[in-house]
């Protein structure tokens, strides 16, 4: 079954993980990599407000822009003919297509690096917002990859608690949570989790 399309003007929460169970990170530069891949297909579409890449598998929280807010002229594309419409699910396998097809390279290996299909989930509250934010940001933690958030290095945490420049939405995260001050409680407490539950990937 084909998974449905993503629509611009909502928010989705999107995840994945490697092709039964493989890593898709194995050193420093590939997070570099998949960041830069990330801006390259995914930011001229959709705005972001937090990530995590973890060893073998991701989630991110974006805004699928409306048509009128995407500059066609920015967007790469697997083609060198220009589509008249943006299909936003297509980027986001146009970015794990890439990333893949580096690995595969860099690493002399052949076949799928992620699961087919990636997750892809509406947010369609305040509440939930907040929370997928904590449990994006707190997944190393959960995992035991690291006992303090701030520690991980591969999430949008440190980025929301800075003040150098930033295409992640940055402001629109502090707003929910009122301030950086009660971002960072909010951070630093258990959060009941069981509404996205469905969504944490064992």
């Amino acid at each position: 079954m084909n998974p449905i399309p993503l629509e611009n003007g909502k928010y989705y929460h999107i995840y994945n993980r490697g092709n039964n169970g493989i890593d898709l990170f194995y050193e420093t530069e590939n997070y570099n990599h998949f960041l830069k891949l990330y801006e390259k297909y995914i930011d001229p579409i959709a705005e972001t407000f937090a990530w995590c890449l973890m060893k073998n598998h991701f989630h991110i929280l974006v805004y699928i822009k409306e048509p009128e807010e995407i500059d066609i002229t920015k967007p790469e594309y697997s083609s060198t003919d220009k589509p008249k419409t943006i299909n936003s699910s297509k980027q986001f396998s146009n970015l794990f297509n890439a990333y893949t097809q580096a690995m595969n390279k860099r690493y002399n290996r052949t076949g799928s690096l992620f699961e087919k299909n990636f997750k892809r989930k509406v947010v369609a509250s305040e509440n939930y917002f907040q929370k997928l934010i904590f449990y994006i940001h707190n997944n190393p933690v959960h995992h035991r990859f690291t006992e303090n958030i701030v520690e991980y290095p591969w999430t949008s945490y440190g980025t929301i608690i800075s003040t150098k420049q930033t295409k992640l939405q940055r402001n629109r995260v502090l707003e929910s949570f009122n301030d950086l001050e009660n971002f960072k409680y909010y951070h630093s407490i258990n959060q009941n989790l069981d509404e996205i539950e469905n969504l944490m990937i064992e």
